[in-house]
């Protein structure tokens, strides 16, 4: 099947149709072999009728109006993975980010105390840390993982924001000649890199003074 343009497994039953968990969610994984799961709602599924095919290259993009031009992908092999959380004890408060990044079997983590802040700068400022970490300067595709709906909505879905525009314009910045993929995890729900994250970013709050 397909999840958001891109061939997925997906546990089916012997009409291929998705087997559903108690919340009627989908069983789903990017690879065969990938030991994590995730669980789509079966509307954002799709049937690949042609049994998954790997997509064609993809031509190099026009450049945009701004002038900036997206990089032409790699063809074959995953995307890095880059997972981020942002914390905040209080809000405003101390911040502190974490990063795990997963690129062809090698791990990257990263906890990052920043000073006092909103939630909202720890979780955009986590994924601007992330791109740093797995942009080798070669061209790649991009998986961010992220449990803040408001990182997704001003960077990928044209939110309009009224605070940290500063910020936000310097990632959009950083973002545009790269091939960036936004998915949307469940916070605090034991999806294991998210719960890194999390404890990579509180552990770098509670020891700021160390």
């Amino acid at each position: 099947m397909r999840f958001k343009g891109e061939s997925v497994w997906v546990r089916a039953d012997d009409s291929g149709r998705p087997v559903l968990d108690a919340a009627g969610r989908a069983e789903m994984k990017y690879r065969e072999s990938d030991a994590k799961s995730y669980r789509p709602l079966p509307v954002n599924l799709i049937p690949d009728p042609g049994g998954g095919p790997p997509e064609p290259p993809r031509a190099p993009r026009r450049p945009r109006p701004d002038g900036v031009t997206k990089r032409a992908p790699a063809t074959g092999g995953p995307a890095v993975e880059i997972w981020t959380d942002g914390a905040c004890s209080g809000n405003p408060g101390p911040m502190g980010i974490g990063v795990v990044v997963i690129d062809d079997g090698k791990r990257r983590e990263k906890g990052e105390y920043l000073g006092v802040g909103t939630n909202n700068i720890a979780e955009l400022t986590a994924i601007e840390r992330g791109i740093d970490l797995a942009d080798g300067g070669q061209p790649r595709r991009m998986r961010v993982y992220t449990d803040s709906s408001y990182a997704i909505g001003v960077l990928d879905k044209g939110w309009k924001a009224k605070a940290n525009q500063e910020l936000i314009a310097r990632l959009k910045r950083r973002l545009a000649p790269l091939d960036v993929e936004f998915v949307k995890v469940s916070g605090h729900a034991g999806v294991p890199e998210n719960e890194r994250c999390d404890e990579l970013a509180r552990g770098a709050i509670t020891g700021r003074s160390r």
